[in-house]
């Protein structure tokens, strides 16, 4: 009876040593992707700021790139200079009236499921910083 006792409690520690880095790599996947959700977020509305600036009249480029880097910076990304913004104007929408666009390009990069990915598969491009892209588009005034 001694005996049988010891088997169960090895088959226990088994299954706990097999059970916990799954539930680990779960709760961390989730953390990661709020994250990256999180970050689109960020990026989406800090396009949005800068097509609401390149809109009105008398506003130059660098206005706009300074609001949605201003945006990008207070959305606490980890390295808001590393983002690309692209602004086009005059853009057709309708038959007769004019946009003007923001886009946003941003180097995200996943803080524990990226290394992990490189232990997997090393030598790959796995783990490698994703670039997330955001644009607006409003109607000239």
């Amino acid at each position: 009876m001694l005996k049988r006792f010891r088997n169960q409690r090895g088959a226990a520690l088994l299954e706990t040593a097999i059970t916990i880095p799954l539930i680990l790599l779960v709760s961390v996947s989730i953390f990661e992707f709020g994250r990256a959700y999180q970050t689109w977020q960020v990026l989406t509305n800090a396009a949005r700021e800068g097509a609401r600036v390149a809109v009105l009249p008398g506003y130059t480029d660098a206005q706009v790139r300074s609001a949605t880097q201003n945006y990008l910076s207070s959305g606490r990304l980890s390295n808001p200079g590393a983002a690309t913004i692209a602004i086009v104007r005059n853009v057709p929408f309708g038959p007769s009236d004019t946009a003007s666009s923001v886009t946003v390009n941003y180097p995200f990069q996943f803080m524990v499921l990226g290394p992990v990915a490189r232990l997997v598969r090393s030598g790959s491009n796995m783990g490698a910083p994703l670039t997330m892209q955001s644009s607006a588009l409003m109607r000239n005034e």
